[in-house]
């Protein structure tokens, strides 16, 4: 299943100018892949025309968020939960994306217990790595 544009809004948040996610293919109910094409109107442009690590950081937690907004949705729930950022883990940004540049990244669930759901990002361009991160999402409902 894939999700692009306004159809997005339905399973997070987050909106212009902090919406950080072109398209999500949900493989399974644990995996999902999401893209990001970087423009120049990017909130965490910087001067020397890059992303900032925090703009990967925000790019992996949304991606976490959609996947748990799809599952929802695939459980009729009228009000996907939204995911809290709890702590990030491991991030390790080996550089980063240029305006124009696509960015691919894979999210895959572990362990969840009760509203806490422990996720792994890793975020491509073409194929080399340019991030990883660990994150502990809290689902508010």
């Amino acid at each position: 299943m894939k999700i692009k544009g306004e159809d997005i809004k339905r399973l997070i948040p987050q909106r212009e100018p902090f919406m950080m996610m072109d398209e999500i293919e949900v493989s399974d109910g644990t995996h999902a892949v999401t893209t990001l094409t970087v423009l120049k109107g990017n909130y965490f442009i910087l001067p020397d025309e890059t992303m900032a690590e925090t703009g990967l950081i925000e790019h992996i937690a949304q991606s976490c968020s959609a996947l748990m907004g799809s599952q929802a949705l695939e459980q009729n729930t009228v009000n996907p939960p939204i995911g809290l950022i709890g702590e990030i883990k491991h991030f390790e940004c080996n550089r980063r994306p240029n305006i124009g540049e696509k960015i691919s990244t894979n999210i895959e669930f572990g362990f969840t217990f009760g509203n806490v759901t422990m996720a792994t990002g890793e975020s491509y361009v073409g194929d080399k790595m340019i991030a990883k991160a660990q994150l502990k999402i809290f689902m508010q409902q």
